[in-house]
């Protein structure tokens, strides 16, 4: 398990399918850019202003919407995992 320093936030992303309005799932291989949402795997302690902690605000289970192209790709326990700083993360959705 990675545990993620300062204020970075390890996530995993979450595939999208594609499906038309009645269910039915697409299968056609096209060209696509990256999800932008996953899931909230650890979160780093903070980070340090004016010499006081400031934590961050998200807590693991959590599904957010990111930046495209932020953060950093890494591979632990067979998982794809992204490695970005909490102040890319733009939403949480509930």
């Amino acid at each position: 398990m990675l545990r993620p320093l300062h204020d970075y936030v390890v996530l995993e992303k979450v595939k999208e399918e594609e499906k038309t309005e009645s269910g039915i799932i697409l299968t056609t291989q096209k060209a696509k850019d990256e999800p932008s949402h996953g899931v909230v795997i650890a979160v780093g302690p903070g980070r340090t202003e004016d010499g006081k902690l400031v934590p961050v605000d998200l807590k693991e289970g959590q599904h957010v919407i990111y930046k495209k192209y932020s953060g950093t790709e890494v591979k632990n326990d067979g998982k794809e995992l992204l490695l970005i700083k909490a102040e890319d993360i733009l939403a949480i959705v509930e």
